[in-house]
C-alpha cells in the first residue's frame, strides 16, 4: 500500500530520533491512512486517504 493520502498527497515525514544521550538515528512518522471505497467521478474506487480528509468529508463514502 503506498503511504500517500490520495486526495491530499500527505506522505511521511523524516527526521530523527534523538535519546536522551543526545544519540540520532533518522525515523519516519507515518500518516494515518485508511483505505476506504469512495465515489468518485460516478464510480466506486478503492482510494486511500488520511484520517483527516476522511473526517473532514472531502471524499464521499460508497455505501
Amino acid at each position: 500500500m503506498s503511504k500517500v493520502c490520495t486526495i491530499c498527497k500527505k506522505k511521511p515525514g523524516y527526521g530523527n530520533k534523538v535519546s536522551h544521550a543526545n544519540n540520532r538515528t533518522r525515523r519516519r512518522w507515518m500518516p494515518n491512512l485508511q483505505s476506504v471505497r469512495a465515489n468518485m467521478g460516478g464510480t466506486v474506487k478503492r482510494v486511500v486517504i488520511c484520517t483527516r480528509c476522511l473526517r473532514s468529508n472531502k471524499i464521499l463514502k460508497a455505501a
